[in-house]
């Protein structure tokens, strides 16, 4: 659901140097008291008595509604709806040009008709913030990072700074291989470039509360700083591997494993690890988990079961982090192509005739399957065994959708046959057929999504690739990693060289990583 974004507060606001001239006939008398009165009581709410108040009294004073962005006028009482301009009503009318949102806390002026930013108040918002939040028995939160004054001191006198140039390669780092360790360190290299997970763990967001030193999310904390401190030689990443040994031993010991195998134990325990954050404590429902883990891999795979004698449907959702395709070769018979594939296009681009789209897969991984006499099920509306068919669509999204290409050995298939929807920048549109208005073609168990009415908004970007030769006993694992836009590079344990996007199109892709190109907020 798409919700509207938090006003821009702090330095991010739009504001001239000299700041908004109409704060100036606020800031009379005892204005500091009255502001922070209005904080703790109306807007931050730390205990549970202003909490009631702010519930029973903040109410829009000319619709009664409580929703609807509500502001309070800065000059006297009043609350008012923002989205029905009953507050800009007030404001004209009274010519009280100041009023703040009750929910976040920004200041609006409705003469500069924007968010404005005042040092004095910003700084009285934070306090009173922080008062609230150890009131509530949450500690602090993660917050803007801002210079101490020794820190500006030593900016000052070091002007130079570290720059992203169209040649920069921090956070391009090589893993020593410890024995058979190709598949970890393939991961690791997909993990460390994927840009939610990055931006996490270089703001310091982890709060351990484990007692001893086996959390694999601070040895993963502690691997992105390795990444982008900058250095060149190749990390060994002994602890990290000794941590997996303990945590999934079905991965200890030096023989070859699967990378597909170690992905999913990896985000297993560091989904179990995160758990300790504050937003992993606000769920106990394993498949609701708000962990930074669940965020950006977690999607909700819905299964369709579809009684064949009443059309009932039973409906199940499961969480996924990744999602398994069959492809030619493999051990499950393919499909013939999608319809007008010969040389046809595909979300918007054309691919060669007899090519297999990764959308050819996608459509075969939706499609309705017969399950036969042989796997009846009990229809909970003819009370008796029936024949069935089963659909499975994508209910929830992930921001980052990882697919698992299950191709046979004795076939290798490439990239470039599958991945050619967009050939150079490699994007796909995903298909999210679980909407009500789709329901009745869902119980005929013949869904089929238009491929014209895909949203921009579910479009996903490759970003990392996963490559495996040889066989299972005895093959190799390598890693080509996106960096900057349309640069990437193919990470071959400690080796990192420079590849073109043709080098990545004609790789024997194993596991693909795609990463969502419009995010949302919830």
């Amino acid at each position: 659901k798409k919700v509207r974004p938090q006003p821009i507060t702090g330095a991010h606001a739009a504001y001239n140097p000299a700041g908004c001239s109409h704060v100036n006939g606020f800031k009379v008398d005892n204005w500091k008291q009255n502001l922070r009165v209005i904080y703790q009581c109306f807007v931050w709410s730390g205990s549970v008595e202003t909490r009631k108040r702010k519930a029973k009294s903040c109410i829009c004073h000319l619709c009664g509604a409580h929703l609807n962005r509500l502001h309070s006028c800065l000059h006297c009482v009043f609350f008012g709806c923002f989205s029905k301009k009953h507050i800009h009503e007030h404001a004209k009318n009274k010519r009280h040009n100041l009023a703040i949102d009750l929910l976040y806390g920004g200041i609006y002026c409705f003469v500069c008709q924007d968010y404005i930013y005042d040092k004095d108040m910003e700084q009285i918002a934070k306090e009173e913030q922080r008062k609230a939040w150890k009131l509530q028995g949450i500690g602090e939160k993660y917050s803007m990072w801002e210079p101490t004054k020794r820190e500006l001191e030593l900016l000052r006198h070091n002007p130079k700074r570290r720059k992203i140039t169209a040649n920069c390669t921090i956070g391009l780092r090589g893993l020593i291989n410890l024995g058979n360790t190709c598949f970890m360190n393939c991961i690791v290299q997909a993990l460390t470039h994927t840009p939610l997970l990055r931006d996490f763990f270089l703001s310091d967001r982890h709060k351990c509360e484990m007692q001893s030193n086996s959390c694999l999310v601070c040895e993963m904390s502690q691997l992105f700083q390795e990444f982008y401190s900058g250095h060149r030689s190749p990390h060994i990443p002994f602890r990290l591997l000794h941590l997996v040994w303990t945590h999934a031993r079905h991965l200890a010991g030096y023989e070859q494993q699967d990378a597909h195998e170690f992905l999913i134990a990896a985000l297993d325990v560091l989904h179990r690890h995160c758990k300790g954050d504050d937003n992993g404590k606000k769920a106990n429902n394993p498949n609701h988990c708000s962990c930074i883990i669940d965020q950006i891999f977690t999607g909700g795979l819905q299964s369709d079961v579809t009684c064949q004698v009443c059309h009932g449907v039973s409906t199940t959702i499961d969480p996924f982090w990744d999602i398994s395709l069959d492809l030619p070769g493999s051990s499950t018979p393919f499909w013939p192509l999608s319809p007008g594939s010969d040389g046809s296009v595909v979300n918007g681009d054309s691919h060669p005739s007899g090519a297999t789209t990764l959308t050819d897969c996608l459509r075969r991984f939706t499609r309705p399957e017969h399950l036969g006499s042989s796997a009846k099920i009990k229809c909970s509306g003819c009370h008796s065994y029936q024949e069935s068919t089963k659909q499975l669509t994508m209910k929830r999204l992930p921001i980052v959708a990882c697919f698992h290409l299950k191709v046979n050995l004795r076939f290798r298939h490439h990239i470039a046959c599958f991945c050619s929807i967009s050939s150079y920048w490699c994007r796909v549109s995903v298909p999210n057929p679980s909407k009500d208005s789709d329901k009745e073609s869902r119980m005929n168990g013949q869904y089929q999504q238009p491929v014209d009415s895909l949203n921009n908004d579910n479009k996903y970007s490759l970003f990392a690739v996963v490559n495996h030769q040889g066989t299972l006993e005895s093959g190799h694992y390598t890693t080509f990693i996106r960096q900057h836009k349309d640069q990437w590079f193919k990470c071959d344990d400690a080796i990192i060289t420079k590849a073109s996007i043709k080098d990545v199109l004609d790789s024997e892709g194993y596991l693909l990583f795609y990463h969502k190109q419009f995010l949302e907020y919830e």
